[in-house]
């Protein structure tokens, strides 16, 4: 017999690994991350505007990512040029244009929508890829892709019935949006390796939120704040923590726990947390279309990522 055989007596057994904590830490990040949909509608309500309302998330959040960076910069070398260059590019990228672009298209569209659209992710990352870096796509990624944007199509339809004609608009920059974060997870591999994810994310976040706080500065008064409603700031201040803040910190945490797989198969939950938060607290409509269509994207997504 082995003496590696588990039945080999006198050797101590490995426990089985914990995943619930990972699994706690991944629902809660992604209903977390869902809920800032939520938190901008109710926002527009009291008259703010995209540039304004994103202002002040980012400037809210701008010391936790200040504190993040150094933290985990602690005892690691200083940026080279390159890595500075890169970690511009990316924050504009990843964090500045995408958070720009989802603000500016939730004026259009439904939270539940949003969400539909910005989970189509996974598969704008392997367009991309193959575009790129000519990385092959299989038929059955690309049935993932077809069922994944039926089921927005299929949203997309009562949207249209329900939200006014500019819910092409509104589609279209939330689309931007989710290919502007696209475009920062495939570029984004090298620079997590170099400095790790949790450096790369403090460093890129701080980067969008000197950009958000000096777009406001060159387009809107200062004046202008203090004619805010009070709920503006307080809601500002729970999407900058809440909804910011702590998910980035919760899914990095999971993703060390379960894998970057198995935390993006939980993250499913988002989308479902959008819209039933939609429905309680911004009566949006539930309707038999919102809910096929959403089965579809979250079956693609779910197809996509087993078969890659």
């Amino acid at each position: 017999m082995s003496s590696s055989s588990p039945a080999s007596p006198g050797l101590p057994v490995a426990p089985p690994p914990r995943l619930w904590p990972g699994f706690a830490l991944a629902t809660a990040g992604a209903i977390a991350f869902s809920g800032k949909a939520i938190i901008v509608k109710l926002a527009y309500r009291h008259g703010v505007d995209a540039i304004t309302l994103l202002m002040l998330r980012m400037l809210m959040a701008l010391p936790l990512f200040v504190l993040l960076a150094w933290w985990a910069g602690r005892g690691k070398p200083a940026l080279t040029r390159r890595d500075a260059w890169v970690v511009l590019g990316l924050g504009f990228s990843g964090y500045y244009l995408a958070s720009f672009l989802d603000f500016a298209g939730l004026a259009f569209v439904s939270a539940s929508f949003e969400r539909l659209i910005l989970y189509l992710n996974p598969t704008l990352v392997l367009l991309l890829g193959w575009l790129f870096f000519k990385r092959r796509v299989t038929g059955r990624q690309l049935l993932a892709l077809a069922i994944s944007y039926s089921g927005v199509l299929l949203v997309f339809g009562q949207e249209l019935s329900l939200q006014g004609p500019y819910v092409g608009l509104g589609a279209a920059l939330v689309f931007g949006s989710a290919f502007s974060y696209a475009c920062y997870l495939l570029f984004s591999g090298e620079e997590v390796r170099r400095l790790g994810a949790m450096r790369l994310t403090g460093l890129a976040t701080t980067v969008a939120c000197l950009l958000c706080i000096a777009q406001f500065l060159m387009l809107r008064p200062l004046s202008g704040l203090a004619q805010l409603a009070p709920e503006v700031w307080w809601l500002s201040l729970l999407n900058a923590t809440a909804c910011t803040f702590a998910p980035v910190l919760m899914v990095m945490l999971a993703i060390e726990r379960l894998g970057a797989s198995l935390a993006a198969q939980t993250g499913m939950v988002g989308p479902m947390s959008t819209i039933v938060l939609g429905a309680l607290i911004l009566d949006e409509p539930f309707t038999v279309w919102v809910l096929m269509g959403t089965l579809l994207v979250l079956g693609g997504v779910w197809l996509l990522t087993r078969w890659r």
